[in-house]
């Protein structure tokens, strides 16, 4: 599978870790950066590219990381197409995938150990999306206002 990956400074050791560990397992893992440790560099600037690269790629997955993930996974969000979830366990990172499609997952280096955050990716990595028609529905509503403002309409 095709593996999209970025990060900053605060998850360089980590990118570097799953580059190797995700190859090692077959994975064709392309870098989106940074390329080498910089501690002022930018999250935007390496996540927003791996986002969107999974989005010109369909059946490619993405990995953006970071000290708390969190801003990198504003920031995956915001690139059309992607579904970017925050996971803190095996267990978020395979639900992202079944119940909402997930095709990024953010992972914060400074919250978990190499070993967890390691288990955490090769969970997203491996679960595939339900594909339940409630899922399909929930992730439609979420499309159509990425797309056009739209709101689902309310329960009667």
């Amino acid at each position: 599978m095709r593996v999209h990956i970025g990060g900053d400074h605060a998850a360089y050791d980590l990118k570097v870790h799953l580059q190797e560990h995700l190859a090692a397992a077959g994975h064709d893992v392309v870098d989106h950066g940074p390329f080498r440790l910089d501690p002022l560099d930018d999250y935007p600037v390496f996540c927003l590219r791996a986002a969107a690269a999974v989005a010109a790629e369909p059946g490619s997955l993405g990995v953006v990381l970071g000290g708390s993930g969190n801003g990198e996974q504003i920031a995956a969000n915001k690139v059309t197409g992607v579904r970017a979830a925050l996971a803190w366990s095996t267990q978020t990172a395979q639900l992202a995938r079944q119940h909402n499609d997930a095709n990024v997952v953010s992972v914060g280096a400074r919250m978990h150990s190499l070993e967890d955050a390691t288990a955490i990716v090769e969970a997203f990595l491996a679960e595939p999306f339900s594909g339940d028609d409630r899922h399909l529905r929930r992730i439609d509503m979420v499309r159509l206002y990425e797309e056009r403002g739209e709101l689902p309409p309310l329960p009667h």
